[in-house]
Order: C-alpha cells, then sequence, then structure tokens
C-alpha cells in the first residue's frame, strides 16, 4: 500500500495521471489502478474524474497530508537498518537573489556531508518557491522576505546596498535624483529585492532603464552609468573599480533570510537542521563584519530588532 499512497501524493505535487507515470515510470493504467486500489481501500472517491485533468476531492486532499506523514514515518523506519543516515533525495528551492558562490557552497558543503543524499537544486523568486514548497514540490527553500502563512524559521538577514558608477554617484550627491525618480537597473519582477525598494521609496513602478536577470551584466550597465542597483553589501568587494555604493541609510533595505522545512523529512531532517545552522553563522557573520569597502572603517553594524 506504499506504493499506492506514493502514488496518490505524487498526483498532488503533479497534478496530472501522464506526469505521475513519467515521474514513477509506470503506465497510465498502472497509475490509475493504484489510485483505484486506495480508493477501494478508504471506501471513498479521492480524485474527481469529472473534470480535466481529475482534481482531488476533499477526501483525496486528506488522504495526500496524512499520506506524507505515513510516507516520513515510513522513511524513519528504513533507517533504523542503516543507522541515522539520511538518504535519498533532498529537493531544495534557493531563491535567485541568494544563488551566489557564498551560499551555494555552503549548500554543497553540506550536501556533500550525507553520502547517502542525491540534492536536487530549484532556484527560483521566492514567492515561486514558497508556493511548490507549499504544494510539497519542494523538501525545503530558503527565501527572501517575510514567512509565508504556514511558518518557516528565520536564519538571517540579507542587507542590501544601493551601487551605482562613479559618474553617476557624482550626479546622486549633486541633487540630480532623489531616489524616487532615479533610473534603475534591477532584475524583473517579482524580484524580493526590487519589492522591497519600492515600498521603501513609495513607488510602486520605479523608472527601470534595465531589466535584466544575470547580475554580471546588471553590473557592467551599471558600469555604463546606466542607473542604481542593488547588491548584497556581502558582495560589495567584488564589484571592482568605477562602481560604488550610493548612501541612503534611510531606505533600510534588510530582507530577513527564512528556510522552510517540511516537518515530514523523516531521517532526512537532519539535512535542513544542518542548513539551518551553516547559513545562520554565515549570515551573522556577513551581517556583523565591519564594512570591507576602501577607505571604510565603520564598527560593526548590529541586528535588526524587528524584520520586515
Amino acid at each position: 500500500m506504499i506504493d499506492e499512497i506514493r502514488t496518490l501524493v505524487a498526483f498532488a505535487e503533479e497534478g496530472s495521471i501522464q506526469r505521475v507515470a513519467d515521474r514513477v515510470r509506470l503506465t497510465q493504467p498502472a497509475v490509475s489502478r493504484q489510485v483505484q486500489r486506495l480508493e477501494a481501500l478508504l471506501g471513498g472517491a479521492l480524485l474527481d474524474r469529472r473534470q480535466k485533468p481529475p482534481q482531488l476531492t476533499a477526501l483525496g486532499a486528506r488522504a495526500v497530508e496524512k499520506g506524507r506523514e505515513i510516507l516520513a514515518a515510513f522513511e524513519e523506519m528504513k533507517a533504523l537498518a542503516h543507522g541515522a543516515e539520511p538518504r535519498g533525495v533532498f529537493r531544495l528551492g534557493l531563491a535567485n537573489g541568494l544563488s551566489d558562490d557564498g551560499v551555494s557552497s555552503i549548500v554543497a558543503e553540506v550536501v556533500d556531508g550525507f553520502g547517502g543524499i542525491s540534492l536536487h537544486l530549484k532556484t527560483g523568486w521566492s514567492g515561486e518557491l514558497a508556493e511548490l514548497y507549499r504544494q510539497g514540490q519542494l523538501d525545503a527553500a530558503i527565501v527572501l522576505g517575510e514567512a509565508p502563512p504556514g511558518g518557516g524559521a528565520v536564519i538571517g538577514h540579507e542587507e542590501l546596498a544601493v551601487i551605482a558608477a562613479s559618474q553617476f554617484a557624482d550626479r546622486w550627491r549633486a541633487g540630480d535624483f532623489t531616489l524616487a525618480d532615479m533610473p534603475w537597473v534591477l532584475s524583473p519582477e517579482p524580484c524580493d529585492a526590487r519589492r522591497l525598494l519600492a515600498s521603501r521609496v513609495g513607488r510602486r513602478h520605479l523608472p527601470v532603464t534595465g531589466e535584466l536577470d544575470d547580475p554580471r551584466l546588471q553590473l557592467a550597465w551599471v558600469r555604463r552609468g546606466a542607473g542604481a542597483s542593488l547588491l548584497p553589501r556581502r558582495l560589495l568587494h567584488a564589484v571592482g573599480e568605477g562602481i560604488e555604493e550610493i548612501e541612503a541609510a534611510s531606505l533600510a533595505l534588510t530582507l530577513p533570510v527564512v528556510l522552510l522545512a517540511s516537518p515530514h523529512l523523516g531521517a532526512r531532517g537532519v539535512v535542513a537542521d544542518t542548513l539551518a545552522a551553516r547559513l545562520s553563522d554565515f549570515f551573522d557573520r556577513a551581517f556583523e563584519a565591519p564594512d570591507s569597502r576602501p577607505g571604510r572603517n565603520s564598527p560593526k553594524r548590529s541586528r535588526p530588532k524587528a524584520v520586515l
């Protein structure tokens, strides 16, 4: 019956019999028979087949929730034969704004420390990843911003700096621009940092001269004087010559870093716990470190007493 439960949970995550069949490597009729056997056991319809594609019934949704608990317990039972060593695929979401060498290297080091774990990594915007996590398509996600309904642990804070080419920064200091009307080079919506910036300057639609996905291309466009941009403060040392920070302390551009982790991970829960501990230490050190930019000797910054 474990296979039938696993198939129903897969349907909740994939949304179609065909995709489930591809995932579990069975034919569509075989997948349908597994669902039907589970329906016969529970005494009710799990799928509303009048809809195209079929949708979970109320009983089906409750069965999926309970099924995830059963599968997690089953994984814990299997772990008894292998000691406490976690095994299996660990599906992790990582926000685009955190997909730099510093964070990704920690993720890789943590996973490499568990020989029985295979990582499936997906990057995306925080809202997209939170939704995939809610649907059960991710075991954990590291996102930016407030924890979504259902909880999540704040494991750090990402402080953002406003950067611009030196000649552009001179124009800012001369009063040619205000924060609300200066041109910006930003990632496309729904970028987490962009949304925070818009809320801070009180302008929903910012004057954007470059809307670019690639961080390296953003820096090149900023260096050409196309506008100001945002960058994690911990990465300022790597921007190179010709770009400097625009002092805009009143913006308070700080995003919470949130870890979402399924309560049904079983033995794999230690992977999420280790990620949380390592990343918390990483962001603590990044946030509290003295400013390392040339000519800067500012004291350590204190952790914000409240998040956004």
